[in-house]
């Protein structure tokens, strides 16, 4: 019975002293810690302050707490020191120069955009009498050689949007009727022109046209589109062989959708039966909307 109860003495000493054990030390440590860094960050705010009376407070007040003297907080922060940039020379205000209010006014913009529009205005005028005068000076030169080898007069000319069109009749001088090889006369105006088209440096479309008369019904054409589309591949063809490079051509039939003149004019059906060779414009497509304008202002130098 007495082993028994001194066991049990044992244990239950044991057990008070678990219920003893103190878990909670760290809160100690914890606490230090957090009051060290509310007097650094104190410390740090009051010098960040330039008002020395008001540090010196502070550091007078710490002193007291920490047991420091006041002389070691205050002297180092009350000495002068000299500055870095001492003996350099002031900076420039940049400021000074510039006006109270620098944006520009509604009025400025609309002049200036105005300006920059009759610019651009006078720019596009000036390439599109440049262009039009090496048209001029390229019909001239083809009328010439239709001149020199007899055929003065076969041709029409006119400036439009796209450049300098050559109108060739091709009743009776390129084609016969309902037929899309060349006859003699027109092989030799192909030749006469050839040179002077091969010297240029636009791009060639070759237009065919037909009258508003309908093909013969069993013919070797279905219709005018036909025909006229065979007759412009022809002029290609023909001027492919006379020295142009084909890349410079181009061939499309127009059937009878842009006669020259009227159906009823007395030479409608001679007229718009023909061949256009048109010398394309190189300048930009504001300065050719410009050309018909400007070849509206000479009538007389467009049929020499």
């Amino acid at each position: 019975m007495s082993s028994g109860g001194q066991g049990g003495r044992r244990r239950g000493r044991k057990h008070e002293e678990e219920e003893h054990e103190n878990h909670e030390r760290w809160l100690v440590s914890y606490a230090d810690m957090v009051t060290l860094l509310l007097v650094t960050f104190v410390v740090l705010y009051a010098m960040s302050q330039v008002d020395k009376e008001k540090f010196a407070a502070l550091a007078s007040g710490l002193s007291e707490t920490f047991g420091a003297p006041v002389s070691a907080l205050v002297s180092s922060s009350s000495r002068e020191e000299p500055a870095v940039l001492d003996g350099l020379p002031a900076p420039a205000d940049i400021a000074l120069g510039i006006a109270p209010d620098s944006r520009p006014t509604q009025e400025q913009v609309d002049a200036a955009a105005a300006e920059a529009a009759l610019a651009e205005a006078r720019q596009v005028a000036a390439e599109a009498r440049d262009e039009y005068a090496a048209l001029v000076a390229a019909r001239d030169r083809i009328e010439a050689a239709l001149a020199a080898a007899g055929y003065a007069g076969t041709a029409r000319y006119e400036i439009d949007e796209r450049g300098l069109v050559v109108h060739i009749v091709s009743d009776p001088v390129l084609f016969d009727a309902e037929r899309a090889d060349l006859k003699a006369d027109g092989r030799a105006i192909l030749s006469a022109v050839a040179p002077t088209l091969a010297a240029l440096p636009n791009q060639l479309a070759v237009e065919g046209h037909a009258n508003h008369l309908t093909v013969t019904p069993g013919g070797p054409y279905p219709s005018n589109w036909e025909l006229s589309g065979a007759r412009a591949s022809t002029v290609v063809r023909y001027l492919a062989g006379d020295g142009l490079a084909e890349d410079r051509m181009s061939a499309v039939g127009h059937s009878s959708t842009r006669p020259l003149v009227p159906e009823t004019d007395p030479g409608a059906i001679t007229v718009n039966r023909r061949v256009d060779v048109v010398v394309l414009s190189t300048a930009s497509a504001e300065a050719n909307d410009l050309l018909p304008g400007l070849a509206a202002g000479q009538p007389a130098a467009e049929n020499p």
